[in-house]
């Protein structure tokens, strides 16, 4: 049944994103002590070392953290495509009653946390911050969720899967449109050849993975070399693989399922914690965070986190209910989307991920990483406080 298995293909989602919550605090904590520690000189070089990838005459040398922001990142980014297809084919974006509530509770948790970055950085080159406040990452989010056990209604889980990976479509445009570089014509077409042999594979019916590589790498250097971040030839990929079984895959399961689930937990245990320990990484000696600049950048991407999010979300929310237009999910209350709001200020991974391409000063990135890890901490710690109390009040009551 299409139900059942879309019902289990959430939870094997949700169980991989929650373990890869921990890994990623791991990564986390290990990015903060190494720069900080007597080693910390070792911290810059190592994530600066050349590293040369090519075929015969074309050979790419770029640093390692290009490899991992651009490259790996890039797989990430694919599963993050592979997800928005299948919540769009049978998930919760598949029909608008359903999409409504998570799109209504998305726009709130984009526009207010911009808007309130903007109120404190009006100015350029700070306002280019405006984006970082606005994601939410699903692993840490799903993670402190999952810390909270059974007493929380599984309906609160797919409600914050199905708002998050909204985010993750925004986060997607907003590179796209707003962090994008003129586009050059000769990437331009060398991603079009990727595109059509991506498509006219498909049209073959082959089913090898290994058969999509090729035309796949050919995606990325037409992106890299258009102006646009190479990464999201990932969502590309992952936006046109096959939803729908193949009388030729001699299988149950859709190239898209099959897919993702081969490279989800790779993303969720390697990606994700190697992109944390090369980014997340903040020299904490409070000089470089002592300008006035760097301060207003730090409190907007904070605030824009903690408060923002769960305003907007929770703002939204109500509004839509309020109107006709849609409808509490059964089991799900009030308190559940306040804490569902307060998790979405957990942003870490795409939160940096924008902050890399929203500034080229190194104090303001550093400013605005510091306020995502100060701010996901707090978002994590109070919406586990208050997941608790809302546990505790429904035991009572039952």
């Amino acid at each position: 049944m299409p139900a059942t298995r879309a019902r289990r293909a959430v939870e094997r989602f949700l169980r991989i994103e929650a373990l890869s919550g921990v890994v990623l605090l791991v990564a986390a904590a290990a990015a903060l002590l190494w720069p900080n520690s007597p080693a910390a000189a070792g911290y810059e070089q190592f994530w600066h070392a050349t590293l040369k990838i090519g075929l015969g005459d074309y050979v790419l040398s770029r640093p390692l953290h290009f490899w991992i922001d651009d490259g790996l990142m890039t797989v990430f980014f694919l599963v993050v495509g592979l997800e928005i297809r299948r919540e769009m084919h049978d998930g919760a974006l598949s029909t608008l009653p359903l999409a409504v509530l998570p799109l209504a509770a998305a726009a709130g948790g984009v526009l207010i946390p911009a808007l309130l970055y903007l109120s404190f950085n009006p100015d350029a080159p700070l306002r280019d911050g405006w984006a970082v406040p606005t994601a939410t990452d699903i692993a840490f989010a799903v993670g402190v969720l999952a810390l909270l056990g059974r007493a929380i209604p599984s309906n609160v889980r797919v409600l914050l899967l199905a708002l998050a990976i909204i985010d993750d479509i925004a986060a997607v445009l907003i590179i796209a449109f707003f962090y994008t570089s003129g586009f050059n014509l000769n990437g331009l077409l060398a991603g079009a050849v990727g595109v059509v042999v991506v498509l006219i594979l498909q049209r073959w019916k082959v089913t090898s993975a290994w058969a999509y590589v090729l035309p796949g790498a050919v995606l990325w250097f037409g992106f890299l070399h258009t102006g646009a971040h190479p990464a999201l030839a990932g969502v590309m990929l992952g936006l046109m693989t096959p939803v729908r079984m193949s009388a030729a895959s001699g299988t149950a399961d859709a190239p898209s399922q099959r897919v993702q689930r081969a490279l989800h937990p790779w993303v969720a245990y390697g990606v994700m914690p190697l992109f944390a320990l090369a980014n997340a990484g903040v020299t904490l000696d409070g000089g470089s965070l002592a300008g006035a600049d760097t301060r207003t950048v730090m409190m907007g991407v904070m605030l824009g986190l903690l408060v923002g999010k769960p305003l907007g979300i929770l703002a939204f929310t109500w509004l839509v209910v309020r109107l006709g237009w849609g409808r509490l999910p059964p089991g799900v209350s009030w308190a559940g989307v306040l804490l569902i709001g307060l998790l979405g200020g957990i942003g870490f991974t795409m939160a940096i991920f924008i902050a890399n391409l929203a500034f080229d000063s190194e104090s303001l990135l550093k400013a605005a990483k510091a306020g995502i890890m100060l701010a996901s901490a707090l978002a994590g710690v109070v919406g586990l406080l208050f997941g608790f109390a809302c546990a505790r009040r429904a035991r009572a009551g039952g």
